[in-house]
């Protein structure tokens, strides 16, 4: 569904950006893919990964989804939209909670309005599992981006516009992630890693995965479809031998907002939840009039059925994460 289409990525220069347009380009024959971001310079280096003559349909365009004018312009002629642009990280969202309410909230309203009215076909945003009983108002912002994104298509009405959401865990090795924090700092020497709590689990995806399902879940959705992969977990004490086997631990405390486990569908958001091989799907709990969803492949999940970190069946291993990292 991507061959000869147009595709928008906000916040395309991060690291699920820089992936996802790499593989929409090497993988796929969209007639023009876009990068939208705020950071010129960020732009800047992308752009010497992709020269253009050999990409001669990838296009940077500067703006912020804060921005509504700016965003029907960069809209204009786009059949899908990616929307990963966030702030994302805990403590500055905690500390500038103004700023983090602009962008995961008044950009999703934003990127909700000008996608109905340019005509794009399909929208997918990006959220993550913080945003499932949130205990951080990055999580919180989050949840209420993926409730503006599912409602969207009750706006967008007699319209084609169709809205759904991603919902992952931790990605390996991103920018600003623990993994790259870790291996900071075992490659300066030093003999100890900082950690929160030993008891703290979390998902974990790679880039490539997250991306690809990002992908599939584009090509799947019908609209109002919350997409939940199915993750393993691991113990943050587990994480930290895999990369420093030989520092000793220091347990520094959780951080304002954190908590010991993650959580990617609540009790509650269950009794709407199927489930397939590989993903969850939750649905809406309002349908929209003419979307219909088809329970081919899936069952619904049982009654007081919960998916987190902690009690996840899948785990893993040092071995298995060293493997992933290696990777990289």
């Amino acid at each position: 569904m991507f061959n000869g289409k147009t595709i928008l990525i906000t916040g395309g220069t991060g690291s699920f950006g820089k992936k996802c347009v790499r593989t929409l380009l090497d993988s796929y024959e969209p007639k023009k893919v876009i990068v939208f971001s705020r950071d010129e310079l960020k732009q800047f280096e992308m752009a010497q990964d992709f020269p253009e003559d050999k990409y001669p349909n990838l296009r940077f365009f500067i703006g912020d989804v804060r921005d509504k004018e700016r965003l029907y312009r960069a809209f204009h002629g786009v059949d899908i939209v990616i929307h990963a642009a966030a702030m994302k990280q805990v403590p500055a969202a905690e500390y500038n909670p103004f700023e983090a309410v602009k962008t995961n909230i008044l950009g999703a309203q934003n990127i909700i309005d000008a996608a109905i009215d340019t005509g794009v076909r399909r929208v997918v945003a990006l959220s993550t599992d913080k945003a499932a009983s949130p205990a951080n108002l990055y999580g919180a912002t989050k949840l209420c981006s993926d409730k503006l994104f599912i409602a969207g298509n009750s706006y967008s009405s007699a319209r084609e516009t169709r809205f759904s959401v991603v919902r992952y865990g931790n990605v390996v090795g991103s920018r600003g992630s623990v993994i790259p924090f870790f291996r900071k700092i075992a490659e300066s020497g030093a003999n100890k890693l900082p950690i929160t709590d030993p008891r703290m689990t979390r998902f974990w995806i790679t880039l490539e995965n997250g991306v690809q399902f990002v992908l599939d879940s584009l090509e799947r959705m019908s609209g109002g479809e919350l997409y939940v992969p199915k993750l393993p977990s691991m113990n943050i004490l587990d994480l930290a031998k895999a990369i420093a086997p030989h520092c000793e631990i220091d347990v520094v405390g959780i951080r304002p907002g954190e908590k010991l486990h993650e959580i990617m569908i609540t009790q509650d958001d269950a009794r709407h939840t199927v489930e397939y091989d590989s993903y969850y799907v939750i649905r809406p709990e309002h349908r929209q009039p003419g979307i219909e969803y088809s329970d081919e492949g899936c069952t619904p999940v049982p009654e007081g059925f919960e998916y987190n970190s902690r009690d996840n069946a899948q785990w893993l291993d040092i071995p298995k994460l060293q493997e992933m990292i290696e990777d990289l």
